[in-house]
């Protein structure tokens, strides 16, 4: 063999075992976001949050994992706001990018469906921001960051009742979705064990525009509260039709209202609504302040709750890694799934023997045009 090609093939050897240890330095993790469809916001929002923590850890010198440093890789695919493509991008992650764990999809219509992917696959996932019980019921791989509709449709309805002092309740909800769909049945039940009366049971489809016949049984049926648990694109002309229709009822809400896209859209219509969410940026502790002040430093804008529960799934992945010791599915979700108490931008939160954290949620009023702290109720 000619001098030259001997060194050659020692090069392309060492490149080889160069890449090899840069790639085993490195951990993927993927991130499944609507970032397109009916609610984009939400996915930018997921995406900066993840990524936020994702260049912390990397600044700081990467994540150590049974006594080793690595680097962490964020892989971003588009849900398209689609159970199918969320489907496709799940498969993706997991068998084509092989990630360690997936981060999202957000709406509950796409993590449902997703998260029996990662299950079939035995690969960790955490949704940010999906509260249906469907998205973990009977998964051992599926976790998530925020509270369940469960909890939060019981606390509307008290707060409805026991705050409001409402007496009667209408519900206008998206009979296509598993979100609006779920909540909406756990508030009407709640709302009447507690002695209330659900006077309106109104039902739209996905990207409905025109909801005045609904709103039109609404208005006849006169209600103290109207609830609308539907996305921020939806809720702020949901407002303003039953106001030029003269409803008067005090608007009420879900997490699904969190983005100040919701504001934007809805303007003065939405003065003196509240809604149940995850947490409140004017009572946060000093460690959501920080979070608060970088992602203002990184990206220009107040952190909504999908960005604070994304942030929070990336570290709730991190201490995982870290306590499994070793860049292992099986092991991380074991570790997932012994978390007792993880302190996150979001509030406190463990788990006991199903994916679903135990945490407080909070109530927000639209005072001044803004989102302002109104009350906490915890678990």
């Amino acid at each position: 063999m000619r001098k030259w090609t001997r060194v050659w093939v020692a090069a392309c050897l060492l490149v080889g075992i160069v890449a090899g240890a840069a790639a085993a330095q490195e951990i993927v993790v993927g991130l499944n976001a609507e970032l397109t469809g009916s609610i984009p916001v939400v996915g930018q929002s997921s995406r900066n949050g993840a990524q936020l923590a994702v260049d912390e850890i990397n600044a700081a010198g990467g994540l150590e994992v049974g006594g080793r440093r690595y680097t962490i890789r964020l892989i971003v695919e588009d849900n398209e706001d689609d159970a199918a493509s969320a489907v496709a991008a799940t498969t993706k992650l997991i068998t084509q990018n092989q990630v360690i764990a997936v981060i999202g999809p957000n709406a509950s219509r796409n993590a449902v469906p997703a998260a029996q992917i990662a299950e079939n696959f035995r690969t960790p996932l955490i949704s940010p921001w999906s509260t249906n019980p469907a998205t973990t019921a009977g998964k051992r791989y599926v976790f998530r960051a925020a509270f369940i509709d469960d909890f939060q449709g019981q606390v509307v309805a008290a707060f409805a009742r026991n705050k409001l002092g409402a007496q009667t309740a209408a519900v206008l909800f998206d009979i296509a979705s598993e979100y609006n769909k779920g909540i909406a049945e756990i508030f009407r039940a709640s709302f009447e064990a507690l002695g209330g009366r659900v006077v309106a049971w109104e039902t739209y489809t996905t990207g409905d525009r025109d909801f005045s016949s609904q709103l039109t049984n609404i208005r006849a049926a006169n209600p103290d509260v109207l609830f609308l648990p539907n996305y921020y694109s939806e809720v702020p002309l949901q407002v303003q039709q039953a106001q030029r229709l003269g409803i008067n009822a005090t608007f009420i809400g879900s997490d699904s209202w969190g983005s100040t896209e919701l504001l934007a859209l809805g303007g003065s219509s939405l003065e003196g609504s509240y809604f149940t969410t995850h947490y409140a940026p004017d009572i946060a502790t000093p460690k959501a302040r920080e979070f608060i002040a970088n992602y203002q430093a990184r990206y220009g804008s107040t952190p909504d709750d999908v960005a604070a529960l994304s942030y929070d799934s990336m570290y709730m992945l991190f201490h995982a890694l870290q306590q499994a010791g070793r860049v292992d599915r099986e092991a991380v979700r074991n570790a997932l799934a012994s978390i007792t108490d993880f302190e996150g931008v979001t509030g406190s939160m463990r788990f006991e023997g199903t994916g679903d954290p135990i945490k407080s949620a909070v109530i927000i009023q639209i005072k001044d045009g803004q989102f302002t702290y109104f009350d906490s109720v915890a678990p």
